[in-house]
C-alpha cells in the first residue's frame, strides 16, 4: 500500500506516537508499505512550528532536515497537475493544504492517511482513516 501522510499525521508519528491508532501505526511500521510525504507537509510544518503550535527540539529547519532522514519518504512533488486537481476537488473546505494533500492522493493514487473528518468522507481519493 502506498500511504500519503498528512501533516498530523507525520508530526505524531515523530512526536506523540500514542496518537496513531494501532491500525496505522502497524501500517506506518509494515516494509510492505510505501511511505509518500508532501513537500506542503514539510511547509506545514514549519508554519505549525513557527506558530508555536508545534514545539521541536532546537532549530526547526535543522530537524525538519533530521526528521525527513530518518524516516525513508518518497516525494510526492507539487507538479502542475496536482495544482489544477486541487481545484476541482469536491471538499467541503478550502484549506490549501488539505486540498494538495488530498489532489496529491488522487493523482499519484495514494491513500492519505488522516484524522481530518472533512477529508475521510470525501470518496474522490482513498483514505486510511486514523479514528
Amino acid at each position: 500500500m502506498k500511504l500519503l501522510l498528512d501533516t498530523h499525521i507525520w508530526l505524531w508519528s515523530l512526536l506523540v506516537p500514542t496518537k496513531l491508532t494501532p491500525a496505522v501505526a502497524t501500517r506506518l511500521e509494515s516494509p510492505e508499505n510505501e511511505l509518500w510525504l508532501s513537500p506542503i507537509t514539510t511547509w506545514e510544518a514549519l508554519v505549525l512550528i513557527e506558530k508555536g503550535r508545534v514545539e521541536v527540539d532546537g532549530d526547526p529547519i535543522r530537524w525538519i532536515s533530521d526528521a525527513l532522514r530518518a524516516m525513508p519518504f518518497h516525494e510526492a512533488a507539487l507538479t502542475h497537475e496536482v495544482a489544477v486537481e486541487s481545484r476541482r476537488l469536491e471538499l467541503p473546505h478550502h484549506d490549501p493544504a488539505d486540498r494538495f494533500l488530498a489532489a496529491s492522493a488522487k493523482v499519484y493514487e495514494l491513500t492519505l492517511v488522516t484524522a481530518d473528518e472533512r477529508l475521510l468522507g470525501s470518496g474522490e481519493f482513498s483514505v486510511l482513516a486514523n479514528r
